[in-house]
């Protein structure tokens, strides 16, 4: 198994036993005497959290080996079924992955060292919290079968960092199209009884336009998780990358974190196609008239940045029947996103009321 170089040691300052960040207290706690201890962020002259950006095509040539590693004794073990590789404490055991369930894990040698992020978001939900949010997220679910709102299935929550990049970069575009202006002329035509009639029609003028924007795009995020599904992390976002703090390793002191398995160059490649189709709408709402076409986008991309980032998330994985199924929390912001099986029983009578009040409803109106 793979383990980076230990750098710091997260012992509890009153009795030196092991101490691991607890978010509801927001420090690191010792679970042997309960003593607690601040993380300590870096400052500016100023007295500022510093998050660091850092250039991307310098980057993007070569990523200094300084800039790798986790700064603490770490574990990695990738999951066979769900590709996840998780990384941990070495002094936990990892017997099933955090991300499915599935017992199929074997150890993740690296070839380098992953790079290290620059920054987190702390986790800021407890446990308590994230479990009570569970249950009522399952009471609400109106088609789920009624022993899954009964099963205990917030014993198998997880809290996990998974990984994210974001990009910044200032933009200039320069773009052409041609606007269309609207007209109406009067025609005549001949109905289907054979009368002529008279009628509106709406045509367009056409106009060549041009224009230019300067748009700065700050923190475009990009998942890069394999463990958790892409559109449930999407609608738990955003993760606020203004309150992300600078990357110490005793934040992820006894949690699980997943290595990236994007990396930064098709996280990049993925950034810019957003950015394009978002920069191409701004310029779209600067084209005059009342619709356009043929609208062409020249941009300049320069002082392009990128952080690597870890973000806390709740994840409850279990099996329902045949299937799995996942429900993620946002650690920081509590919003929740789930998948859940559907009784079809529940489905069936819910139609046979809705056709049953239509038939009323069609009754009434007859008798009228």
């Amino acid at each position: 198994m793979s383990e980076a170089t230990a750098q710091r040691k997260f012992a509890c300052p009153a009795c030196g036993a092991e101490a691991t960040w607890n978010p509801g207290k927001k420090a690191l706690v010792c679970a042997f005497c309960g003593t607690t201890s601040p993380g300590q962020e870096e400052l500016n002259a100023a007295g500022e959290t510093v998050i660091r950006e850092l250039d991307l095509v310098s980057a993007l040539r070569a990523i200094p080996d300084s800039a790798r590693g986790w700064q603490a004794r770490k574990t990695s073990v990738k999951c066979q079924s769900c590709q996840a590789i998780s990384v941990f404490d070495p002094e936990r055991i990892g017997q099933r992955c955090d991300f499915c369930g599935s017992a199929a894990l074997v150890a993740h040698e690296e070839v380098k060292e992953a790079f290290r992020p620059e920054s987190l978001l702390p986790m800021k939900i407890s446990e308590t919290h994230v479990r009570e949010n569970i249950r009522n997220w399952y009471g609400s679910r109106w088609f789920a079968p009624n022993r899954l709102k009964h099963a205990a299935l917030t014993d198998t929550v997880k809290g996990l960092y998974i990984p994210y990049w974001t990009f910044d970069a200032q933009v200039h575009a320069d773009w052409t199209a041609e606007s269309g202006y609207y007209y109406y002329e009067t025609e005549s035509y001949t109905d289907a009884q054979g009368k002529r009639q008279t009628r509106r029609v709406r045509k367009i003028r056409w106009q060549r336009s041009s224009g230019a924007l300067d748009h700065f795009f700050d923190d475009e995020l990009v998942a890069a998780s394999r463990g958790v599904e892409p559109d449930l992390l999407r609608r738990v976002e955003p993760f606020p990358t203004k309150e992300l703090v600078p990357y110490q390793a005793g934040y992820l002191s006894g949690w699980v974190v997943e290595r990236y398995q994007i990396d930064l160059v098709n996280a990049a490649r993925h950034a810019r196609e957003v950015m394009d189709q978002k920069l191409h709408s701004l310029c779209a709402s600067q084209v005059p008239g009342d619709t356009h076409r043929n609208l062409r986008v020249h941009a300049d991309y320069r002082g392009q940045t990128f952080k690597h980032i870890l973000v806390p998330v709740w994840l409850l994985s279990y099996n329902f029947g045949a299937r799995g199924f996942q429900v993620v929390i946002n650690g920081y912001s509590g919003a929740i996103a789930g998948r859940y099986p559907k009784s079809w029983i529940k489905i069936l009578f819910a139609v046979l009321a809705v056709l049953a009040v239509a038939g009323v409803i069609a009754l009434v109106a007859g008798n009228r």
